[in-house]
């Protein structure tokens, strides 16, 4: 670490800056910072990642396959996803644009009866997965100080999201994940068409889409662990394959390490060239799904964040 600060110093002056930062009262600085600039492409395959992981819980895979929406519209439901999650990285949790976001997720949740673990479960992919892939993949490890940060930002959006119980730490959140997947993790025929709407999603995406797509299902499955190949019945790949695919990972991180100056303009969701649904703009109100015949604009304002909309909806009636 200390050779290769030597050789590339503008590498870690972010770190630097990251580690002054308040990972309590300000941990969405931290979480701006390292997804924005410093592990942009990263963070962003972890949090894929992590979405796709939740799909073999099957209370979570079948309710998201019985919605239709992420097997019918699966470019939408990514792009909605990212925007939802991004708003408040971009923008603050106080901002218009934070709240507005954070009130979409919740009126959408809100249409479904989904358990306070399911929800979690959900939240602690997203502190756990990034961290696992910065540090397996990324050019250099995430410091006590930035998981710290990461966690805090993410309690922040499960408090805004009423999730009960929340874990306090980055290890407590890690061990309720492992608990809940060896609980919880069983095959489905609707999660894995869920599933497999999601891989062909990915197998358009640069680079993934110069490559067939059965190279690229077997590169993703390179990428998974046994208990969730065994959940979505994919078969496992052989130690070559991971051996290729996930030292071909490590061999990127090292070139950034060595060669590759660092990111001083932010990239944000918007940004990415995987949203590809909103070229003529969006507004923040009018993402992800509602329910059938709502008679009033999305846009208005609830008192509480943790409130769906302000009327019935058509579906809760």
């Amino acid at each position: 670490m200390l050779a290769a600060r030597f050789r590339n110093p503008e590498r870690y002056r972010r770190r630097d800056e990251i580690d002054r930062m308040d990972a309590v009262a300000d941990p969405v600085s931290i979480a701006r910072a390292l997804g924005t600039q410093e592990f942009p492409w990263g963070i962003t395959q972890a949090l894929s990642f992590a979405l796709f992981r939740t799909y073999a819980v099957p209370s979570i895979g079948d309710l998201l396959y019985r919605t239709g929406q992420f097997t019918d519209e699966t470019q939408k439901r990514y792009d909605d996803t990212v925007l939802l999650l991004d708003a408040p990285i971009e923008h603050g949790f106080d901002s218009t644009t934070g709240r507005s976001a954070i009130r979409r997720i919740n009126q959408m949740h809100a249409r479904y009866d989904i358990s306070n673990d399911d929800m979690l479960y959900v939240l602690a992919t997203f502190v756990v997965c990034p961290v696992q892939w910065v540090n397996a993949y990324e050019w250099r490890k995430l410091t006590d100080h930035e998981i710290t940060g990461l966690t805090n930002h993410y309690r922040k959006l499960g408090k805004h999201m009423a999730i009960k119980n929340l874990p306090a730490t980055y290890a407590e959140f890690e061990k309720f994940l492992v608990d809940y997947e060896r609980e919880h993790f069983a095959y489905s025929a609707d999660s894995r068409k869920v599933a497999d709407a999601t891989l062909d999603l990915l197998c358009t995406f640069l680079p993934y889409r110069l490559l067939p797509r059965p190279v690229v299902r077997r590169m993703s499955f390179a990428l998974m662990d046994d208990p969730l190949l065994e959940a979505f019945g994919y078969p496992k790949p052989t130690a070559v394959e991971r051996v290729l695919v996930r030292g071909g990972l490590k061999a990127r991180g090292l070139a950034i390490r060595t060669f590759a100056r660092p990111r001083v303009k932010p990239i944000y969701g918007r940004e990415m060239s995987q949203v590809r649904g909103y070229s003529r703009g969006y507004q923040v109100e009018d993402l992800g799904t509602f329910a059938p015949g709502c008679p009033v604009p999305h846009a208005d304002p609830t008192p509480d964040l943790a409130v769906g909309c302000p009327v019935p909806h058509a579906a809760n009636t």
